[in-house]
């Protein structure tokens, strides 16, 4: 035998393994639950918030439908008026006050804007 059936044959061999062995992992998992231990709070979104910071009344809290559910599934307002805000796929949030820096979590995001803002109104974005 040449070398060069030796190398195809083994080649052909390790690829039937690969495509068996990747069968089986499927078949292993199909209507089979996955343990998640140590993976609390996944999934379940930023805590909703209401308090004052500065002087300004800031409010934030989960929403299911409407606009809000689109970019995150949270609403934040701030003295009773509305900041955008935005999830990025990544799991950081944005403003329209801090577009280009990202935060992990609503609450610090709002306080981020709280700040920038130094005491002017926030007008609402009119879509």
């Amino acid at each position: 035998m040449s070398r060069r059936i030796v190398l195809r044959g083994t080649a052909a061999a390790a690829a039937g393994v690969a495509l068996l062995a990747t069968g089986a992992r499927a078949a292993d998992h199909t209507g089979h639950t996955m343990d998640h231990t140590g993976h609390e709070g996944h999934g379940t979104g930023p805590a909703a918030f209401d308090e004052v910071y500065k002087g300004r009344r800031i409010v934030g809290k989960p929403v299911t439908s409407g606009e809000h559910a689109a970019h995150g599934g949270f609403a934040v307002t701030i003295d009773g008026k509305e900041l955008h805000v935005m999830r990025n796929a990544d799991g950081t949030w944005i403003s329209v006050i801090n577009h280009y820096q990202v935060f992990p979590e609503p609450l610090s995001l709002t306080h981020a804007a709280v700040d920038k803002l130094r005491g002017a109104s926030l007008v609402p974005i009119q879509m």
